[in-house]
């Protein structure tokens, strides 16, 4: 007798939202030299959460980590000066993605985001069998007028923005996050994904108002703090949404390290003004690289910078091709209007110095 499959899951495609580096360097049989396109925190995570790690390790492995995440909720809620049933914490911003899909919406509804915009988002809303629905970048940046009279013309159960954003680095100052946010319609739920506001200019996170009934901020230890590969995350908002959370999200998916680490991480403030200033260094030199090869970089608030090539797509993934064929790890956004760009992640030192070395080969 055949196995029932979900008739959602059965008419998707197998693949990932991403292409992994490792699977690139297995098929190519090369090691990079230069990973430049994760928007990983290529400096490495503070020390003390590499010791918060090393005692976690030896002291609390073999406990179930605490599955509500008290401490580290409690000591972000301080940090946003939150109550601590409006913040929740998850197993990186992609699952905390995943369950906001979920909850928030349910079968055949639409979903508003921007035409390529952050895949992984895309991928969970194809997985529940919601309909996605797109709007273009203008001038490289998410249209928030656009999206949100979308929101008010048609019934739009999520809209998802980010800012700073990716895949192209630019962002919104708060005043404009604000209008969007104050536009977009009372019944659509806006996600406000800012993984990447540790290294966005001061005036570009609005003010928390945790009251407004709507709006749910995702953050990431993944970035700045340099904990990718551990997967901590958290969202916050009005208390009514979080809650919610709790009734399905997997309980035990921020392990005993990542809390340990993220805690540790938040006290680390002198380190991380000096990985931002790093990051913010790494950016200029990225851009020098570009413009030296007569190419266009787009100014950037996130550790990464994205560059036009001033051709087409082809011609985009042929420098994304042969910089793999280098050494060189980068990634590219694939939407028409976008896809003549590449994407370089900041990294070490030694790893742009590959980069300068190699681009002028292969362009």
């Amino acid at each position: 007798m055949p196995i029932k499959i979900d008739p959602i899951v059965s008419a998707l495609a197998d693949t990932v939202p991403f292409v992994a580096p490792e699977e690139t360097e297995r098929a190519k049989g090369v090691v990079f030299k230069a990973r430049l396109g994760a928007n990983e925190g290529n400096f490495g995570p503070a020390s003390a959460a590499v010791a918060a790690i090393q005692k976690a390790a030896s002291d609390d492995i073999w406990k179930y980590c605490d599955p509500t995440a008290f401490e580290l909720r409690q000591a972000l809620s301080r940090r946003l000066n939150i109550d601590l049933d409006e913040v929740v914490c998850g197993p990186g911003i992609d699952g905390l993605l995943g369950l906001i899909v979920r909850i928030f919406s349910s079968p055949g509804d639409t979903i508003l985001t921007s035409l390529g915009a952050y895949p992984t988002f895309n991928y969970h809303v194809h997985a529940y069998g919601r309909t996605l629905k797109t709007l273009p970048y203008k001038a490289f940046r998410e249209d928030l007028e656009g999206l949100a009279q979308l929101t008010r013309e048609q019934r739009v159960s999520i809209v998802y923005v980010s800012n700073p954003d990716n895949p192209m680095g630019t962002w919104w100052r708060a005043d404009a996050v604000e209008a969007f946010l104050n536009a977009v319609s009372p019944n659509t739920l806006i996600i406000l994904d800012e993984a990447y506001g540790e290294t966005a200019p001061d005036g570009t996170l609005p003010p928390i108002d945790t009251g407004r009934p709507n709006l749910i901020r995702l953050r990431t230890f993944s970035k700045a703090y340099g904990l990718a590969g551990l997967r901590v995350g958290y969202a916050f908002g009005n208390r009514e949404l979080v809650k919610l959370f709790h009734r399905v999200r997997d309980h035990f998916g921020v392990n005993v390290m990542a809390q340990k680490a993220a805690l540790a991480s938040l006290d680390a403030t002198k380190w991380l003004a000096e990985a931002i200033e790093q990051i913010a260094d790494g950016r200029d030199r990225i851009a020098k690289i570009a413009r030296d090869n007569n190419l266009d970089p787009i100014a950037s608030a996130t550790n990464f910078v994205t560059i036009d090539c001033k051709a087409d797509g082809d011609f985009a993934a042929g420098i994304l091709q042969r910089l793999a064929d280098h050494g060189v790890f980068v990634r590219k956004p694939m939407a028409p209007g976008l896809d003549r760009c590449v994407r370089i992640s900041v990294g070490r030192k030694e790893e742009l110095d590959h980069l300068e070395a190699v681009l002028p080969q292969v362009l």
